[in-house]
């Protein structure tokens, strides 16, 4: 692990101080950080080369992308054709709202090139069920939704942040609607508001139970009809670019394998290496999602692996709050389901907090009312004590799921606001107006993170966060519901000022071809060694995933994280042992072998941050220290450091060659 929690010193702005203890640091501050590590890895300076080509002469691709299947093909085929160089002002990583809503803001002040693992809708986005939180009712107030933030948070949050979000996300709620977005309105014509676990006011904007797909269509349409960007599908982002210069780490772009094109190769008609398109920019923002694919039962789409995290945590920015996994309590069980699925499901399908907030009711199977007996506040507790109390009763009962209750609610109000949710679930027999949901906690966000400034900076220049990628001191130790669209939406418009003073003052002299070594595919090891790690790679991850989910779950203690700690490290180092054995070079990659490294790193990010709080705050819970303790109300920091490397956790990249 190139990164561990560390006690050395950082620079920080006034408001915040730096607290060490012999395991890890905390700082008492969130917002508005300019970092400055210590760095123990040298490298060599930044060489004087070539002028930094601009996007109008590098003969780049300027048709607009469609987010359309046959769009994006076609537009990938033109640019392998062109060349496995290309350079932009701006390098957007990931198409969920986030990503989105800053292309359409940078593209007006230069090119944009916004770059999606898969399909442009396929990110965490499209699957948000909720709705956006914001102050839209009159009887609302901001004060209001800071206090419930703060309290869903476990007051770990940073007030200055969760003031600047709760401040500004009506009117980014508005400009959703100016894009496009349609949501649901009242009979008074008024948009409808509702209200989930957590809030103390009906203040969540919704279409039905699809929320986050109505946005990513407005988003995807206006990033269509937007020449400055181009949209490039199925191309996963391997690494950052990165120098350093003094103690500054910079960020010039990124390294991207075109993943849809791998069959193409096999047919001959591209070089492997056309299979790597290197992306040259002035700036760089990742908005990468989450991570939930480091549990075996996750609500997130198979595309979120970490893949931002774990980058940017090999190119030194720092990280925090890791420990902080938020379960969602309410996905479908399917094995309580009449009909069950012929195939397991790729990622478990969302039961929104929305059905609890419109009276859902949850029972054992029983029908024995539970919720009263964990919290007051019952169903409308926040997601923290619901899916500990769901926890709670499988394991004393022994059973595989509880059951979600709506039925008592009118058919057609039912109907009305979750849809989606009533198809599914026809799907395999049950009628969700009738009889209740089979439903059981699943992974579902990361509160922790890049850690970000109140601009979305992070101490990496060059490169910013938004979205679930990145540690703003919004959640705190817990997210309060229908929170993250906010914020991501607050923090990406948020990023664009400083990152259009960046690109305008950048005027660092990149030789692209040699800066850094390429990354290559593993085409000259032959089909069948190639088939022989595809498979021992899948089955690493599937043993990851159940090492997490054992020891590093919903309730946790000190002796099952370091269980997890050895059996990951043990893990980790058979894998790589396994490839190398099998001739993989340090800088081969592969969509399964990269993300299998990303998923290492995030996994070994939460287990090293849980181990350091020695406390159960919001989501982490800990048998051996159950209760609150005030002096330990601090964010958890994870400084760059350079121990023994492995090919998990150094950047493909090696020392710049000049």
């Amino acid at each position: 692990m190139s990164t561990c929690l560390s006690y050395g010193s950082v620079n920080l702005p006034s408001r915040a101080k730096l607290y060490s203890t012999k395991s890890h640091q905390q700082t008492s501050g969130v917002s508005g950080l300019v970092f400055k590590t210590c760095m123990q890895i040298d490298y060599t300076r930044l060489c004087t080369a070539s002028r930094f080509l601009s996007s109008k002469g590098s003969g780049l691709l300027r048709t607009p992308f469609s987010h359309r299947n046959a769009s994006i093909r076609a537009a990938t085929v033109a640019c392998l054709q062109d060349s496995s160089t290309k350079y932009f002002d701006f390098v957007v990583v990931g198409s969920g709202v986030a990503g989105l809503r800053y292309a359409l803001e940078v593209s007006k002040h230069g090119s944009v090139a916004v770059i999606t693992k898969a399909e442009p809708h396929e990110s965490n986005t499209n699957y948000a069920q909720g709705g956006v939180s914001a102050v839209l009712c009159p009887s609302d107030s901001v004060e209001s939704h800071m206090q419930d933030t703060i309290v869903a948070g476990a007051y770990l949050c940073d007030e200055e942040t969760v003031r600047v979000v709760c401040t500004e996300g009506p009117d980014r709620v508005k400009e959703l609607i100016a894009f496009g977005a349609s949501f649901d309105h009242g009979e008074d014509g008024k948009l409808h508001l509702a209200r989930e676990g957590g809030h103390s006011h009906n203040r969540i904007v919704h279409a039905a139970d699809m929320t986050g797909r109505e946005i990513e269509r407005a988003l995807l349409k206006a990033i269509d009809d937007d020449p400055n960007i181009i949209l490039f599908g199925h191309h996963f982002v391997v690494d950052l670019l990165t120098s350093q210069d003094d103690d500054e780490i910079y960020c010039h772009g990124v390294d991207a394998l075109n993943t849809e094109t791998q069959q193409v190769v096999c047919l001959m008609l591209f070089k492997a290496s056309d299979l790597v398109v290197r992306f040259i920019s002035k700036v760089t923002l990742l908005a990468s999602g989450g991570a939930g694919h480091i549990y075996p039962t996750t609500t997130n789409p198979l595309v979120a692996t970490g893949d931002g995290i774990a980058m940017a945590h090999r190119a030194q920015a720092v990280i925090s709050n890791m420990e902080f996994v938020q379960f969602h309590p309410t996905a479908l069980a399917d094995e309580g389901l009449l009909i069950k699925p012929t195939k397991r499901r790729e990622n478990a399908f969302l039961i929104t907090e929305a059905v609890r907030g419109d009276g859902g009711i949850l029972y054992n199977q029983s029908m024995q009312r539970f919720m009263p007996l964990y919290d007051e506040r019952a169903e409308l507790a926040p997601r923290d004590v619901v899916a500990r109390s769901i926890d709670d009763q499988l394991k004393k009962r022994g059973e595989k799921y509880v059951l979600l209750d709506i039925s008592h609610k009118p058919r057609e109000q039912i109907l009305s606001h979750f849809p989606n949710i009533a198809a599914e679930c026809l799907r395999f027999g049950l009628d969700i107006t009738r009889s209740p949901i089979p439903v059981v906690p699943a992974a579902h966000y990361m509160c922790g993170g890049v850690r970000a400034g109140l601009q979305g900076e992070t101490n990496v220049k060059g490169l910013y966060v938004a979205g679930e990628v990145a540690c703003t001191g919004l959640h705190g130790a817990n997210r309060l519901a229908s929170n993250s669209l906010l914020e991501a939406l607050v923090f990406a418009r948020r990023a664009v000022q400083p990152s259009i003073d960046h690109m305008a003052c950048s005027t660092v002299d990149i030789p692209a071809s040699t800066m850094w070594a390429c990354p290559i595919l593993p085409a000259s090891l032959g089909s069948d060694v190639v088939e022989e790690i595809t498979q021992k790679t899948k089955d690493t991850r599937t043993e990851l995933q159940s090492i997490m989910w054992e020891y590093v779950g919903i309730v946790r203690s000190t002796s099952r994280l370091k269980t997890a700690e050895w059996k990951i490290g043990d893990l980790e180092f058979e894998w790589e042992e396994f490839l190398f054995r099998r001739g993989w070079k340090p800088t081969m990659v592969g969509l399964e072998t990269c993300e299998m490294r990303n998923l290492f790193c995030c996994a070994k990010l939460v287990v090293s941050s849980a181990l350091a709080r020695q406390e159960s705050r919001g989501l982490h819970f800990t048998e051996d220290f159950p209760y609150l303790e005030e002096s330990k109300r601090k964010p958890t920091i994870i400084f760059p450091t350079s121990p023994k490397l492995t090919w998990s956790s150094q950047q493909v990249h090696k020392q710049p060659l000049c």
